[in-house]
This record gives structure tokens, sequence and C-alpha cells, in this order.
């Protein structure tokens, strides 16, 4: 490719992503006041974002150069297993971010 079509590509590429964001976000206020989502949806949607969360970090921390990655040495999951037992015992995402983080430091550093 060359810097023409570099550029309209990208510009493509933006131009879909805000009409896709428009109307997904944006439906639900161009939708009438009378308009309500039936309770089996709007029960589901409260799991989108838990969703989307494990969808963008499980790759991240199971995976290794395109391949699956499950070793001791896996530091990510250790710090991933750890947090995720910080926030079960005091269900408080502060410290479970900042022992996981400090956990992933520590082990990254040493393993």
């Amino acid at each position: 490719m060359n810097q023409i079509t570099d550029y309209w590509y990208v510009l493509l590429a933006f131009a879909g992503l805000t009409a896709s964001t428009l109307l997904t976000r944006g439906s639900f206020f161009m939708l009438p006041a009378s308009f309500k989502l039936p309770a089996r949806i709007e029960r589901a949607l409260r799991y989108a974002p838990a969703c989307a969360l494990a969808a963008i970090i499980t790759p991240e921390v199971l995976a290794k150069e395109g391949s699956i990655y499950l070793s001791w040495q896996n530091d990510k999951f250790w710090a991933v297993l750890i947090a995720a037992t910080v926030f079960y015992k005091t269900r408080n995402m502060v410290w479970m971010m900042l022992i996981g983080m400090g956990a992933f430091t520590v082990l990254r550093l040493y393993i």
C-alpha cells in the first residue's frame, strides 16, 4: 500500500467505527421513551462489561506469541490468580488492583 491508499483506508476505518458507535450507543437515545427493552435483555446487558473485560484480558494472560502459554513461569497468570483471590476475600477493587499489580511486578522481575 502507498500513502494515498493508507490515508483512505484509515479515513474509512474511522468513518465506519464512528457510524457503528453512533448507531449502537445512540440508538438508546433515539428510541421513543415508551420503548422498553424486555427484562431478559436488560438482565443480560448487565453482564456485558464483565464479558468484554474477560475477552480483553484472557488472551493477554493465557497466550504468548499467538499460542496458549500455560506454564509455571507465566507471571501474568499468577498475578491474575492472586488478584482474583484478593477480590474474592475482600470484595475491594482498589486492593485487588494494588496487590495484583504488585504481584505482577514482583513476578515479572524475578521469574
